[in-house]
């Protein structure tokens, strides 16, 4: 049987509506992001994804031409996410090191990162030298984490307790399960303004360096790593970081200063 005209018509648009599937498919930057780890990102009443990195993500996801479609993992399953390419892009305050690059890419950095020590009001923790003998914790598999860790038995930290969730992390702390809390100062003072009673009268600089994390050796690396750059020169990154932080960013800082992608001992 000869086919009609109209079905000749309705079979070339359903070859153009399939083919035109997969380029929509492209036109979403697919993001995973640790939903509570506010400034950087978490979710509002509405659930919806707020905080400085989603702010830059959305940024470089518009001028890719493509829409961000972010969704909550837990902050260990980040690093399985990226490895088996389930997202195109992570954010999350994640911290460059040789060993992540390894297995990982990066973006420049934006931010240069510090710990702090947060305890509940009153405690006798004052300096790191007061941790001797207390119980310290923080968020599993995390730069903060690995930073106690190698240096529980120089501080004297009698035990150390490793958390899923920084909710978590804190509500023990809130409760004295643990006598202090160690993570990302600026996430640590942003949560404390909401719960009265907590300080944080210690805060360790580290010299870590924020940026996105992608899958190793990602095609979109340098498109985004380029987007970056002009967002640093443009203004966009000081009016983000103002917006969320309070502040400006320091002349001469990785927030203003673009950067080539980072590689092993150099970021």
């Amino acid at each position: 049987m000869k086919p009609t005209r109209r079905a000749l018509a309705g079979l070339a648009f359903a070859a153009g509506l399939a083919a035109a599937v997969p380029a929509l498919a492209q036109e979403v930057l697919r993001v995973g992001s640790y939903p509570a780890n506010p400034p950087w990102e978490f979710k509002d009443e509405a659930g919806n994804f707020r905080g400085f990195e989603v702010d830059i993500v959305t940024e470089v996801a518009r001028r890719m031409g493509r829409s961000a479609r972010i969704e909550g993992y837990d902050f260990r399953a980040l690093f399985v996410a990226t490895a088996s390419n389930r997202v195109d892009i992570v954010i999350s305050s994640l911290t460059i090191t040789d060993e992540r690059l390894e297995s990982q890419s990066f973006t420049q950095p934006y931010v240069i990162g510090a710990l702090g020590v947060g305890v509940r009001a009153g405690s006798p923790v004052a300096a790191l030298s007061d941790l001797a003998g207390r119980t310290v914790g923080s968020i599993a598999t995390s730069f903060p984490e690995n930073w106690v860790k190698e240096r529980q038995a120089e501080l004297g930290i009698a035990e150390y307790k490793s958390y899923d969730t920084l909710a978590n992390l804190l509500a023990d702390l809130a409760n004295g399960r643990i006598d202090a809390a160690v993570n990302d100062v600026v996430g640590l003072r942003y949560a404390f303004a909401q719960m009265p009673g907590m300080a944080v009268p210690v805060e360790i600089e580290t010299g870590e360096r924020f940026a996105m994390m992608m899958p190793k050796n990602s095609p979109l690396l340098g498109e985004v790593n380029d987007h970056l750059s002009a967002m640093k020169t443009d203004g966009t990154m000081a009016e983000l970081y103002a917006r969320w932080f309070g502040v400006a960013p320091a002349e001469g800082s990785v927030t203003l200063t673009p950067r080539p992608v980072p590689t092993p001992g150099n970021y």
